[in-house]
């Protein structure tokens, strides 16, 4: 069965690819703009093309957005504050991402030097910007009623950026059976972001036993299937590892990347320092290393996934990567961005770097003057 076909089989068929949306057979079919320069290569083989690309790529703009960042404390502050379920979702209510201006990021992002954009398409609190069929936990479902990420995904086509989607495989605060904190606490295994310090459970939490996780990943797959098949992005990037790393035997990883690359054959696979070598490039935060905290499984995936490429991950802000307005005055400047260039040229290594967009979607002003600097200095 070729690709095409299962394709237009699964499309066909409803279910989570009931609105599978414009990007049909004939979108497939045509070499993305990010791949201009590398037509040849596309042609015989498309992920080959993309690796190519990703390899000189050198420099990515990373996007932490979403209803936390109403917030200003952080993308982490439903665990951190343990924030209701039922409280943290009325923030979908006020979800007004009237600043997020698509075309201005990714003209931003050419003027600093960069050539991709990534963007938290569904973060631990499980709130998509995308059009999915799996919840209404989403940036359409807002009164914005606005697809984030279709609107970047046509921002990048047009100026030939390649689109980047962050996607939460190891962990959700949401979903019904996502691994539960309680088992972690009576130390069947030390997980304890699995889930808010809730003092009594709440009701939306339903996991009991390990079985019934597999629900999770029949919802991640559906929507993994739907990003790729609506958006088609250059690469798909896990996270979080150390949720993989705490319980690796939930995880059908090898299954979750051969649905990835089922669905589009041309889409790279991070998943941060890697979960079992089959990834197409590595993404440690500031120091290419294994994960310190990730054991034996977390220094096997790492090994084997030497001589591949390197991506490192900064943030504007010294704490946090969702917008914090706490780090006010304390981002970095572009003296720093130059260093942190240097420091990944040595490595031959990609420079993800990190914005939070304020609460309305738009790129703090002082980030955006550093992209500015920084793309000319890259340009002298």
């Amino acid at each position: 069965m070729t690709l095409d076909r299962r394709r237009f089989l699964q499309c066909s068929a409803g279910g989570a690819l009931a609105a599978c949306g414009s990007g049909g057979l004939e979108d497939a079919a045509s070499i993305p703009s990010f791949l201009r320069g590398y037509e040849g290569l596309y042609r015989n083989d498309p992920r080959e093309a993309t690796r190519a690309w990703f390899q000189d790529a050198r420099f990515g703009l990373f996007l932490h957005y979403g209803v936390y960042s109403q917030l200003k404390r952080g993308e982490w502050v439903q665990l951190r504050e343990t924030v209701p379920v039922a409280e943290y979702a009325k923030l979908k209510q006020s979800f007004d991402p009237r600043g997020f201006d698509a075309a201005a990021i990714c003209d931003l992002a050419l003027a600093a030097g960069m050539r991709y954009v990534n963007l938290t398409a569904r973060h631990h609190d499980s709130f998509c910007l995308f059009r999915t069929n799996q919840t209404d936990f989403t940036s359409l479902s807002s009164p914005a009623e606005r697809d984030l990420v279709q609107e970047l995904a046509d921002a990048c086509a047009a100026k030939g950026l390649g689109l980047c989607l962050y996607y939460s495989y190891a962990l959700d605060w949401r979903h019904p059976y996502f691994f539960s904190r309680e088992a972690s606490a009576k130390g069947e295994i030390d997980w304890p972001s699995a889930r808010p310090a809730y003092e009594t459970p709440p009701p939306e939490y339903k996991f009991e036993r390990d079985e019934q996780f597999t629900e999770y990943i029949k919802f991640v797959h559906a929507q993994l299937e739907e990003i790729l098949h609506r958006y088609h992005p250059a690469v798909i990037w896990l996270d979080p590892i150390m949720g993989y790393y705490s319980r690796p035997d939930l995880f059908p990883i090898s299954l979750t990347y051969e649905i990835i690359r089922a669905a589009d054959p041309g889409v790279l696979i991070c998943f941060k320092q890697g979960a079992n070598g089959d990834e197409d490039f590595v993404a440690p935060e500031r120091e290419p290393r294994a994960h310190p905290a990730g054991g034996a499984v977390a220094q096997a995936a790492w090994d084997r996934n030497q001589g591949k490429k390197i991506e490192i991950c900064e943030t504007f802000q010294p704490r946090v990567w969702g917008y914090d307005e706490r780090d006010q005055g304390a981002h970095r400047s572009a003296d720093d961005v130059m260093k942190m260039l240097e420091h990944c040229d040595g490595y031959d290594a990609n420079l993800l770097l990190n914005t939070g967009p304020l609460p309305d979607g738009s790129i703090h002003p002082d980030d955006a003057a550093t992209l500015v600097e920084v793309g000319r200095r890259i340009r002298v």
